[in-house]
């Protein structure tokens, strides 16, 4: 589990594979969209690209070393469990990514559950409509909590740094393609998402009624929410996307007004 990889090449792999996913999934959007959209794409696009480009940034000021450095880190220093016990590479490197989105998905319920942090995770959920840059849609707060959170995970399971690696590109494209306003294949959206998230399935989470916001956590396998009981097949009716508190496109569709959201 020695794989290493330079700080430049980490930059450009997951660019690169952030900027092919993004540029095939707006096209789908643009030819076959699933929704009709409230709001122009331009002013929405401004608010949450420009959100995207500001947690990058806020980032490296406040947590300059990535995802990666930290689990090289953590494998010199022994720490977590996969550093202690012997596996192999084509079991450790699987392992540690299933098991990282495992915490993704109970890291979600409590940005949900947590009243502070469900602040912070409103801005994500206040998009008045869906499509890839909702994926990518956070408070720089919640982002850094998150990274944080990541963080502790890495050094607890001892996260292999491919693993790492292979986990963060996932957890980017994965978040971009089941916020995106398209729809699979009727005959291929069932077996899809017996393994993975599939657009349709995580729309219901974005829902204005709690109960079915409550529901469908899953960021990439769609297995967690099967299994601990947070499923939701489908809305019980027409779809509405958004908070119903927050409507008005000044606050939601705005830089400035998502920023100023939790407080």
């Amino acid at each position: 589990m020695g794989f290493s990889i330079p700080a430049d090449t980490e930059l450009a792999l997951r660019l690169g594979v952030f900027l092919a996913v993004f540029a095939a999934l707006a096209l789908w959007e643009r030819a076959a969209p699933a929704r009709v959209p409230r709001l122009s794409r331009a002013l929405r696009w401004r608010a949450n690209l420009g959100l995207a480009v500001l947690n990058t940034v806020v980032l490296r000021v406040v947590l300059p070393g990535s995802a990666l450095a930290f689990a090289a880190l953590a494998a010199d220093a022994g720490w977590g469990l996969l550093n202690r016990v012997e596996l192999p590479a084509w079991l450790a490197v699987p392992a540690g990514v299933v098991i990282l989105d495992l915490v993704i998905y109970f890291q979600h319920v409590l940005f949900h559950s947590v009243p502070a942090l469900a602040r912070l995770h409103a801005v994500h959920h206040a998009d008045p409509d869906f499509d890839l840059t909702t994926g990518i849609r956070f408070h720089p707060l919640e982002i850094v909590l998150s990274t944080l959170i990541k963080f502790a995970a890495i050094a607890a399971l001892g996260a292999p740094v491919l693993a790492v690696l292979l986990f963060e590109v996932l957890l980017n494209a994965t978040a971009m393609f089941n916020h995106a306003n398209v729809s699979l294949p009727a005959w291929l959206e069932p077996w899809v998402r017996r393994i993975l998230v599939t657009p349709d399935m995580h729309r219901t989470h974005h829902s204005v009624i709690e109960a079915e916001r409550n529901s469908n956590y899953g960021f990439c396998l769609s297995v967690w929410d099967r299994w601990l009981g947070t499923y939701t097949p489908a809305p019980r009716g027409e779809l509405d996307i958004g908070l119903a508190a927050w409507r008005d496109p000044a606050q939601v569709a705005t830089l400035p007004g998502v920023l100023r959201m939790p407080f």
